[in-house]
Order: structure tokens, then C-alpha cells, then sequence
């Protein structure tokens, strides 16, 4: 449907349709030139010899009347098609202007490319440095060669595969602890090691040196890696000495958790956004899990069940990056704007893994009996819905070019949002027919008695061995008491440590976010002054709205695994927490 009055096609065909006329003047022109020109006298008579000047002023009279015509119908033809050009041209810039408001129309389907395939020769290099994550500081060797096995096959260091540990401050306060560092403090630090690390390794080029090194960052330490690169370039390195391979990138430009938020700054929790991976400094691999929502941040965070999936995708699936199977590896595919689809000036290869089930139906699926079924009935829908805040209800993630950083958006585009009716009534058919067919499956499982198996015969139990003697007895009460008091205070310890984050996570919500809110409010503001009324009204209002949905959701969230956390270590003595 056209966004102007006029519909530029019609004024199109009526501007071909005023041409014809042109043509059709002309042949009449022609026809008549000769019977209207040349009138001759038909007798010799006075009579005749007016009768026919008066004929010749007329055919004159008409040629030139026709000429007229002809010469306002191509002018009028020339105003029309312009016109039609006119109305084209503002149909263009109304749906591009509609476009930067609610996103673009139903876009084109992405041209996705193809997966990973280490090279039939790996590459030497001088050494193959490997970080992990925030909560271990130093990478075990079972770490490295998981993750040297499934993404670092293209590379391998003489002699052997030897495999160096880099140890960088990985604290992110509070969920590493409450007397840990915060995440802005172990960046800082942790470049500073890598770089330390790097320049032990290797010598820039620039400066006489040689050599060439494969570096492997994951969540933290991928941040860690891409505030390295510009400094690198800096002192001397080049392209061709330097490779990294990014995992759980939260810098990742379009989609990082980090990237989708420049701008925002928690000094309570002590976290500062914007960062971006580099994607022309050096040859580097980011691979991402789909719905992993430190990597891959919904793009429209209004949409609440995206962000509530992906909290649920930092739970469940932004730490299993070093166990991926080779099934799933082997189904991760290239991004838009990587370098292996010839992306002008990019260094870099984007990777998407999906990941096949919702992480939100997690705990449901975890049900015995009826909880896989009923996961199975709801996801479809909700899988669409999950998806529309990532702007196209087909995808898990944003198909815009990944070499892009790409902030946080108010509303998906209207193609995005037309498309989820007919999705969701198909999605509600596909959900039955997996409901009934994982009953059917159940049903024979029932009947073969496979869940009743196994059996509890010669178990039994053992009562605790009772003291007899004074000096046991005393002993055990002894024991008894230490334990006591040792956990009673160690739990009261971890409980009042928990109102800390708290109040930290509270401020960040009720006095940092609404500050961001500000700033995303003059920025619309300034784009009314700059000639976009509407489009700058709509962000002033609506981009504070969907910030606050997602951060706020993500904040409650996070403030629930701290306290799932402090729990934990009560009742069950888990350290608080494990390592991302």
C-alpha cells in the first residue's frame, strides 16, 4: 500500500497513456496537412477563388491550432511522468522515514554462509594463548584443551600443541563474590596481562620482531581481547602476526550484550557498556550460541518474553561453549558482514550456533513426565515471540550485518510484527502435533515399564555410631559445636553479604538507569531539532521505555541468581558462584 495520496504507478501509466495521444495527433497532423494546405480554386469564377482562400486560412488556422495541441500535450505529458517521478520519489522517502521509525518493512530473506572449516593445513604459530572466563582466574588444562579441540584446529605451536595459560583478573562483582573485583577493574587488569603475555610471546614487526601467535578469549576475557586489539596496532603489531577466536563475545557489535547499550555506565556495580569488538584490526572468529544473552541480546528489548529468554540463555547456555558437541558445532553458519562472505574491509568471521530449544522452558522441561511435552506445546509460539524482539520472528538472533555495532532499538520493524499473526496460528498447529506425539512416545514408555525400572533391593540404611566412652562423648559434643557455630556463622556471613549486591543492583536501577533514560531522551530530542519531528519524538519516548524493560528485567533477574547463589552455599556449601 502506497504512503501517498497518489499512487506514482497510476500517474506512470497515465503519462504513457498521454504519449500515445501524442502520436495520435501527429498521424492526424500528417493526414491532414495535405487536404487543409492545399485547397486550389475549383473554377476561375470570383466565387470559387474566395471559397477557396477561405479553406486554405482554415487549414492553416488548424495546422497551426494542431501544432499548439501537440506542443501542450508533450509538455503536459513531460509535468506528468515528472510528477509521477515527484510522488515516486516522496513514496520513497515516506517508507524510509517509516522505516526509521518501526524498522524497515518485511525485509529480504539474510544470505547466511557457510560454517567453519579449518584449513587441510593448520597454521604454525609461535604460541597458542588461551584465557577463560569471569570466576577463574587461570585456565585448568582439561579448559584448554576443550576448547583448543573444538575452535582452535586451525592453529597448532612447535613443539607439540603446546598450549599457554594466561592468568587476567576475571572478578564480576557480585556474582564472584562479594569482596571481589568488579567487572571494570578486571578489564582494566586483565588487558594489561594479556598484553604482558603477548609481547613476551612475540615482538611487533614494526619494531624488528617476528612471529606469529593465536590467541582464545571466552565471555570476560573476549571483552579483555577486544579492548587489547587497538592497543596492539598501536605498538607495532600487524595483521598478520596476531589471530583471535572470541567465544561468548559480550563486545560482539551486533548482538553483544555490551554493544547494544553505548553510553550506559553502573558505577554501583562498577560495569561500563559500549564496548565493540574491532573487526578490521585483526583476522578473528567470534562464534555465538543462539539465545546466549551475554552474545546475543535481543536488538528490541521492549519485547519481555526476548529478554526474559535471554536471561534464561545466560543460565543455561552461555557456559557450554567448551562441551559443545561436533554436531553442534558442525551446524554453525557465517553472519552477514563477515570476512569469508567478502565483506568490504572485515578481518572477521561471524559464527552462529543455534541452539535448538528455548532456554526459557529450561526449568519446565527439567518436570518429570508431562514437562517435555507441555515445553514442546508452548514453544513454537513462544519460540516467534522470543524471536520478534530480535526483529524477525524466523531468527534467533539479529540478521543485520554483524561486523555493525547496533544499539538497542524501540519497536521491531512492522514487517517483523505483521509476520507474527500467521506465524503464531502456524506455530499453535505445530505445537499440538508435537504435544501429541511426545504423549504417544510416553505412552509406550508406560506401557514397556522403562520408567519403573531399576530397583532399591538391599539399600537399607545405617544408624550412626553412638560413643560409648566419656572422653568420645565429650569429643563428639566438642565437634558437634564447632560445626555449629562454623556454619551457622559462615551462613549469616553469606546472607547479610547478599543486601550488599542488592542495594548495589537497587541504585543502579533507581539512579543510574533513569540518568541513561535522560541522555536517551535528549538524543531524541536533538533529532526533532535536527528535522526528524516525528521519528525523534518516537525515540524520546520509546527508547527509555524499551531500555528500562530490558535492563530492569535483566536486574531482577540478576538479582536472583545472587540470591540463588547465597542459597546455594547455605543449604548445600557451593562455592558462590561457579565460573561462567
Amino acid at each position: 500500500m502506497t504512503s501517498v495520496v497518489v499512487e506514482p504507478q497510476f500517474m506512470a501509466a497515465a503519462a504513457d497513456e498521454i504519449a500515445n495521444i501524442e502520436s495520435l495527433i501527429s498521424q492526424a497532423q500528417t493526414a491532414a496537412a495535405g487536404p487543409t494546405t492545399g485547397v486550389i480554386a475549383a473554377a476561375q469564377d470570383e466565387v470559387s477563388a474566395i471559397t477557396a482562400n477561405l479553406f486554405n486560412s482554415f487549414g492553416k488556422e488548424y495546422q497551426a491550432l494542431i501544432s499548439q495541441a501537440g506542443a501542450f500535450q508533450a509538455e503536459f505529458a513531460q509535468l506528468l511522468a515528472g510528477g509521477g517521478f515527484s510522488y515516486a520519489q516522496a513514496e520513497s522517502e515516506a517508507a524510509a522515514g517509516l522505516g526509521s521509525l518501526f524498522g524497515t518493512g518485511a525485509a529480504a530473506t539474510p544470505t547466511f554462509g557457510p560454517g567453519p572449516i579449518p584449513p587441510a593445513t593448520p597454521s604454525l604459530v609461535d604460541a597458542i594463548l588461551i584465557m577463560t572466563g569471569s570466576g577463574t582466574a587461570t585456565p585448568s588444562l582439561t579448559y584448554m584443551n576443550n576448547v583448543f579441540s573444538r575452535f582452535l584446529q586451525g592453529f597448532f605451536s612447535s613443539p607439540g600443541n603446546l598450549l599457554t595459560a594466561v592468568s587476567t583478573a576475571e572478578g564480576l562483582y557480585p556474582f564472584t563474590g562479594v569482596k571481589d573485583l568488579t567487572l571494570d577493574i578486571s578489564l582494566a587488569r586483565g588487558v594489561t596481562e594479556l598484553d604482558n603475555a603477548i609481547n613476551q610471546a612475540i615482538t611487533p614487526i614494526l619494531h624488528g620482531g617476528t612471529g606469529s601467535i593465536a590467541v582464545l578469549g571466552y565471555s570476560q576475557s573476549s571483552i579483555i581481547a577486544s579492548l587489547e586489539m587497538p592497543k596492539l596496532i598501536a605498538e607495532g603489531f600487524t595483521a598478520n602476526q596476531i589471530s583471535f577466536t572470541l567465544l561468548g563475545d559480550p563486545a560482539a557489535p551486533n548482538g553483544g550484550l555490551f554493544a547494544r547499550f553505548p553510553g550506559l555506565s553502573l558505577p554501583s556495580l562498577g560495569v561500563t557498556f559500549g564496548t565493540s569488538t574491532p573487526s578490521n584490526l585483526f583476522p578473528t572468529s567470534i562464534y555465538s550460541l543462539e539465545y546466549d544473552g551475554f552474545a546475543d541480546f535481543p536488538q528490541y528489548p521492549i519485547d519481555i518474553f526476548s529478554d526474559l529468554n535471554a536471561l534464561a540463555g545466560i543460565v543455561f547456555v552461555h557456559g557450554t561453549y567448551p562441551t559443545l558437541t561436533a554436531a553442534q558445532l558442525a551446524s554453525a553458519f557465517s553472519l552477514p558482514g563477515s570476512a569469508n562472505l567478502n565483506t568490504p574491509g572485515s578481518l572477521t568471521n561471524y559464527y552462529m550456533i543455534p541452539t535448538p530449544n528455548l532456554p526459557l522452558l529450561e526449568p519446565l522441561r527439567a518436570i518429570p513426565l508431562l514437562g517435555n511435552p507441555l515445553a514442546d506445546l508452548i514453544q513454537p509460539d513462544l519460540t516467534y515471540l522470543v524471536n520478534w524482539g530480535y526483529g524477525d520472528p524466523a531468527y534467533g538472533f539479529s540478521t543485520g550485518p554483524a561486523n555493525v555495532q547496533t544499539p538497542f532499538g524501540f519497536l521491531p520493524p512492522i514487517g517483523a510484527t505483521t509476520a507474527l499473526i500467521p506465524d503464531l496460528f502456524s506455530g499453535a498447529q505445530q505445537g499440538v502435533g508435537a504435544f501429541v506425539n511426545d504423549l504417544s512416545h510416553m505412552s509406550t514408555s508406560l506401557s514397556g515399564g522403562s520408567l519403573f525400572t531399576g530397583g532399591g533391593t538391599g539399600s537399607g540404611f545405617s544408624l550412626p555410631t553412638v560413643p560409648t566412652s566419656v572422653d568420645g562423648i565429650i569429643s563428639a559434643i566438642e565437634s558437634a559445636n564447632n560445626n555449629i557455630v562454623g556454619t551457622l556463622t559462615s551462613d549469616v556471613s553469606t546472607a547479610y553479604a547478599t543486601l550488599l549486591p542488592t542495594a548495589d543492583i537497587a541504585t543502579a536501577a533507581v539512579v543510574s538507569l533513569p540518568s541513561y533514560d535522560v541522555n536517551l531522551f535528549l538524543n531524541g530530542i536533538g533529532q526533532v531539532f535536527a528535522g526528524d519531528p516525528v521519528g525523534g519524538l518516537l525515540n524520546a519516548i520509546g527508547q527509555p521505555i524499551a531500555a528500562d524493560v530490558g535492563l530492569v528485567t535483566l536486574a531482577g533477574g540478576f538479582e536472583l541468581i545472587n540470591i540463588e547463589n547465597a542459597l546455594q552455599t547455605i543449604f548445600e556449601g557451593v562455592p558462590n558462584p561457579g565460573p561462567f
